[in-house]
């Protein structure tokens, strides 16, 4: 259910490791406890402008009765305790032994409610976000874990490069562009990102990887130019290593062949 802007979720205890054993909590009784959490298989969580995104909230839990399953999990940014995440339906529990189970939290963040979710920019929501959840054991042992794992919630982002010359003169000097962007979640757009060190890299026809050839500053509305020399065919692409609150991207590459010595020097445009 969507909230109104201005519902805040109290902040627990301090965000632990993304696989962690648990030690904070609000209340309980007796021996149950989360041992281990990771969300997302480990990595970040990415959230654009349309997309809802569903991801998993794993849970390793033991009880010397066995477990009887998760109520609720809650997850929101550690310092503000905003979060547009829901928790959808109710978790699933895997018996491992009598003792222990693995249980799956699914949660879900619907881009067009972010605004909704927060008391100011819906933006400062990315960052480092923190996991509760309760749970119950078989003998009614129940354990309100508070910082059982940690993550990122970060704002998605677009990277483009230019369409470059097919061909090109050996020696030729070639200016690569492109733009990196942004989601905005206040408005559901993307706009630019200014000055961010962006890399430009390239992968010589034959090989599998590429190679960073410069690093150039985002500009103005996050537009990105290099010139480089044409030494021999391959393809460019442009990389952003992602900050702690924007994802990493990677342009698709684009293949300049080289050699022919009739072609003059090209400018690669948008």
């Amino acid at each position: 259910m969507r909230r109104t802007r201005g519902v805040v979720v109290a902040v627990g205890a301090a965000a632990l490791a993304l696989a962690t054993t648990t030690t904070a909590h609000a209340e309980g009784r007796g021996d149950i406890r989360v041992t281990k959490t990771v969300v997302d298989h480990g990595t970040s969580v990415v959230v654009g402008t349309s997309k809802t995104i569903k991801y998993p909230i794993v849970m390793t839990i033991k009880d010397n009765s066995g477990i009887k399953g998760v109520g609720r999990v809650s997850t929101y940014n550690h310092t503000s305790g905003e979060g547009v995440a829901e928790q959808a339906g109710s978790a699933t529990c895997v018996k491992q032994s009598a003792t222990t189970s693995v249980c799956t939290a699914m949660m879900e963040i619907v881009p067009q409610w972010m605004a909704g979710y927060s008391t100011g920019d819906a933006n400062t929501m990315a960052g480092t976000w923190t996991v509760n959840a309760t749970v119950n054991a078989n003998d009614r042992d129940y354990w309100i874990s508070d910082g059982i794992a940690s993550y990122k919630v970060k704002r998605a982002a677009t990277l483009v490069t230019a369409t470059p010359a097919e061909r090109v003169r050996t020696g030729s000097q070639l200016k690569v562009t492109g733009k990196l962007a942004r989601a905005h979640w206040e408005d559901l757009k993307y706009y630019g990102f200014t000055g961010q060190s962006v890399k430009l890299q390239f992968k010589k026809s034959g090989s599998s990887s590429y190679t960073t050839v410069k690093t150039v500053k985002s500009g103005t509305s996050g537009k990105l130019s290099a010139t480089v020399t044409a030494a021999s065919t391959g393809s460019w692409r442009w990389f952003f290593d992602g900050t702690s609150t924007t994802a990493q991207i990677i342009s698709a590459g684009k293949t300049v062949r080289v050699g022919r010595p009739e072609m003059s020097r090209a400018t690669f445009t948008q």
